[in-house]
């Protein structure tokens, strides 16, 4: 036999056992192809609502929970003592010169107070405070609407200026914020989600009495809203991750506490973040390497998962992110500014969490042709989904998958292997991963053979939930949970 014929006869059966492998994938998903072209746009809801689907690995607790939510934990901490106070008018109660680019701001609406807070304002300010049970509707719809970006004018400013600094003491009582997580849970497990990986950390929280809240006691009160009969009930598995705002003075000390904190308590929070404002180049990358070098030499095993590329311009942070130790990319939009980067996430280790609602609405893409999440996912960089602040963008996680499937024509595979990514790429310990994952791949399956078999007659029993950002922009408006 000629050189050339062994060379062909070696080439062929590679490409056979090629083609033997591609053929049934391409067959198995031809039904989704047909979904995908013959569906309404609510039936395609549907469909991705009752989709199985893996974890959420970007999410800020504070900022997942819809305005709803909020008032109604609000309103139900009164059994604990508390009493909440919102600003509806402002009367010049301060002199000239307050400093409104502090995070207490005078010049804001709707900005929240507990009672020992607004005890200890004057006269004239306590006249711009109503309790939360006595505002009027107008106020009341100003008050649920000033926790949500809902008008064309509000985006990034308004966001990272205005949004925290309204919540204020609201996100500093852990019982609310243990609200606020059950509230998630269980939509998410409605949207059939099974993990849940949370940023929020321990310090800081406020008793009724102004008072602090130890760490311990904070820690204590998560654990028992996750141990309760109606969070079981969700079959979501939660975990935490601590997190830093990046660009504050004293960060590095901030890094440390969290590095010692998260140590102590492993079974529940599984990693470190830095959050805020990543154009503020007082929290650039960089600035943390030498602080994790050191506390690298303290803690084995801290997982990072850090923002970055969550910018409009070409830089290097998502580089500088990976050298700080990072295994997740949180956002990564301007990776794609980064060739070099980009070739070295390809195939892992590294992944990218894509925001695709948080970042049209922060203004870091102005239309989804922009986006580069579809380049990044057909060349091999990991990615999956996630809802980062959902309830500020009124949103779910099925909007994620609805905007992606819609704006990128995902094909099934596509749609299985960014569930698969969300759980393989998790930093739950590693037999919990397991389980979820062979538990996903099972309820995936079932899920497709059901379809293939019943169609949309085997979806008659789902009711999918909506907010506001899909009836906005894609004109589909669903009854709101």
């Amino acid at each position: 036999m000629t050189r050339a014929k062994l060379l062909l006869r070696s080439l062929a059966l590679p490409f056979c056992l090629l083609i033997a492998h591609i053929a049934p994938a391409q067959a198995a998903e031809a039904w989704f192809e047909k979904l995908k072209a013959e569906a309404t746009p609510e039936q395609l809801y549907r469909f991705l609502y009752a989709l199985p689907k893996g974890g959420d690995l970007h999410n800020h607790l504070t900022g997942a929970g819809l305005s709803e939510w909020w008032w109604q934990a609000a309103l139900a901490q009164e059994s604990r003592g508390y009493v909440y106070y919102t600003k509806v008018r402002i009367d010049n109660c301060l002199p000239y010169g307050s400093n409104e680019y502090s995070f207490a701001p005078y010049l804001i609406l709707f900005r929240n107070l507990q009672a020992s807070s607004y005890q200890q304002l004057d006269a004239c300010q306590k006249g711009e405070y109503k309790r939360l049970q006595d505002l009027d509707a107008t106020e009341k719809q100003g008050w649920l609407d000033s926790i949500r970006l809902d008008t064309r004018h509000e985006g990034r400013n308004e966001f990272f200026g205005r949004h925290w600094e309204r919540l204020n003491e609201l996100e500093r009582n852990p019982h609310v914020v243990a609200d606020i997580l059950l509230r998630n849970m269980q939509a998410f497990g409605k949207e059939n989600l099974v993990y849940l990986e949370t940023q929020e950390g321990a310090a800081g929280g406020l008793k009724a009495d102004g008072s602090r809240y130890s760490d311990d006691e904070t820690v204590a009160i998560y654990r028992a809203r996750l141990q309760s009969a109606e969070a079981k009930a969700t079959g979501v598995t939660v975990r935490f991750q601590s997190s830093i705002l990046r660009f504050l003075p004293g960060a590095e000390e901030d890094l440390r506490n969290l590095y010692a904190f998260t140590d102590q308590h492993r079974d529940l929070w599984v990693g470190v973040n830095m959050v805020g404002r990543e154009d503020d180049d007082r929290g650039h990358p960089l600035r943390f390497l030498k602080t994790l070098r050191e506390l690298r030499h303290q803690y084995p095993d801290i997982n990072l998962s850090i923002h970055a590329g969550e910018v409009d311009e070409p830089n290097l942070h998502v580089r500088d992110t990976l050298l700080l130790g990072a295994q997740r990319i949180g956002h990564g939009v301007n990776l794609i500014t980064d060739p070099d980067t980009m070739v070295r996430m390809q195939h892992g280790p590294y992944m990218v969490e894509i925001n695709l609602i948080s970042n049209l609405l922060l203004e870091y893409v102005s239309d989804y042709r922009q986006h580069p999440f579809p380049e990044y996912l057909r060349t091999g960089i990991p990615v999956a989904l996630s809802t980062d602040d959902r309830g500020m963008w009124d949103s779910n996680l099925t909007d994620e998958y609805f905007v992606a499937v819609r704006e990128f024509d995902l094909s099934w595979d596509e749609i299985v292997q960014l569930g698969r990514n969300s759980l393989t790429y998790s930093f739950v310990e590693a037999p919990v991963k397991q389980n979820l994952l062979a538990d996903y791949d099972a309820r995936v399956a079932r899920f497709a053979a059901k379809f293939r078999k019943q169609g949309f007659d085997g979806l008659k029993d789902v009711r999918p939930v909506s907010y506001s950002f899909t009836c906005k922009r894609y004109l589909l408006c669903l009854p709101r949970e």
